[in-house]
């Protein structure tokens, strides 16, 4: 194999640097509104719908719920999509094409093929290609106006008695098929009691399609803007995709290779070479499943050594406490609803008095409201107890 020449080497300290300016998280880099976080972080992770509102409220001085909501709800500028990794993240709403020909349509595809094998092994039909068929129609031809939630639509369906998910599986594969789409929340913002509308309903006309080497590109592209430099690793991980669809999109873009501490090999868009100052110090806290604790595959720059304390057996990240780019804890929350910080490491004063004062601006953002989650670190788990018996 013939060595990789790199155009130069980034530090992990310049990598953090970026993280603080392209993330929006050092105050001086902070937005505006809930469409600039979601560009600058390229999607932001849905799983948990507080972590969008609080993704948003740790990169900004000024946004509220209500902006949030607005985007996603009245303005329909930031929509939800299942999408890489079968995870629901929201997207920028002209980042929707590159989603629906890429990894939507790969979760779509690899989500049909299992219900396939559940319906025929269920004994509801010998033929599963024609039961999903005829099950997605009779939903689709269920939803007009402002749409219907789970529960109306399995009470008009067919299917709606059939109990072999979970969840209403249906719906997941029409999601990522981009022929529905989670509407207006009848819940509040901490959770997820949506009306489910036609996607065509919902945005009006809706974009052109793309290819999926096309939408790879794009997605690619926006992704080394946010966390470049990042491994064909990381970027194979965070896509869902394969290594041949990430190699060649990174060819197409003409990504540089830079290498990186500890000996691996990166990419960066070759219009991004120039080195990232680092912003002054700056410290943030980050919900459960945040897009920048989630960005990449290998972790140790901004992680180690807590990655056995921040995410759990599964993967899933929980609160997160940082500190000029690099995770020195996690963040709960007090019986009245006052955010405490804990550190897993030494901080000094002055880094203690940053997060005291990011913990300040969240508690008074949340006015006393508790945040549940069902996805609990460790770090989480033994500092919330010693709130509650302290």
């Amino acid at each position: 194999m013939v060595p990789m020449t790199v155009a130069r080497h980034v530090t992990d300290t310049e990598r953090r640097a970026r993280l603080a300016v392209r993330h929006a998280l050092a105050p001086s880099a902070r937005v505006a509104t809930p469409e600039a976080v979601t560009r600058a972080m390229t999607v932001l992770h849905a799983t948990e719908p507080a972590t969008v509102y609080l993704s948003c409220q740790a990169r900004s001085a000024s946004l509220t719920a209500a902006d949030v909501t607005r985007a996603l709800a009245a303005d329909r500028t930031l929509v939800k999509q299942l999408a890489m990794r079968r995870t629901l993240f929201v997207f920028p709403r002209d980042l929707l094409p590159a989603a629906w020909a890429a990894p939507s349509a790969r979760v779509a595809a690899t989500e049909r093929a299992r219900m396939v094998t559940d319906v025929v092994r269920a004994g509801l039909t010998t033929d599963g290609e024609d039961w999903i068929d005829r099950a997605c129609a009779e939903i689709l031809a269920t939803l007009t106006g402002e749409g219907l939630t789970t529960r109306e639509i399995r009470a008009l369906v067919s299917c709606g008695d059939v109990r072999l998910w979970p969840m209403f599986r249906p719906l997941s594969l029409l999601d990522a098929n981009a022929d529905i789409v989670r509407g207006v929340n009848t819940g509040g913002w901490h959770t997820s009691r949506p009306r489910w509308s036609l996607m065509g309903s919902w945005l009006g006309t809706l974009p052109a399609p793309l290819d999926a080497a096309t939408g790879y590109r794009e997605l690619i592209r926006r992704w080394l803007h946010t966390f470049g430099p990042g491994t064909e690793d990381d970027i194979v991980w965070w896509l869902g995709a394969t290594k041949t669809a990430v190699r060649a999109a990174l060819a197409s873009l003409g990504a540089v290779p830079v290498s990186l501490d500890g000996g691996a090999s990166g990419y960066l868009l070759p219009d991004d070479l120039d080195e990232v100052p680092s912003p002054p110090s700056w410290a943030a806290l980050l919900p459960v499943l945040d897009p920048t604790t989630m960005g990449w595959k290998h972790r140790d720059f901004y992680l180690a050594p807590h990655r056995a304390q921040i995410f759990d057996t599964r993967g899933n990240a929980g609160t997160t406490a940082w500190l000029d780019g690099r995770i020195v804890g996690c963040w709960t929350q007090d019986p009245d609803g006052a955010v405490r910080v804990h550190p897993l490491e030494p901080v000094t004063p002055s880094q203690q008095r940053l997060l005291t004062e990011e913990a300040d601006r969240l508690s008074a953002w949340l006015a006393g409201f508790r945040v549940s989650s069902v996805y609990r670190s460790p770090a989480m788990t033994l500092s919330g107890t010693a709130t509650r018996t302290s």
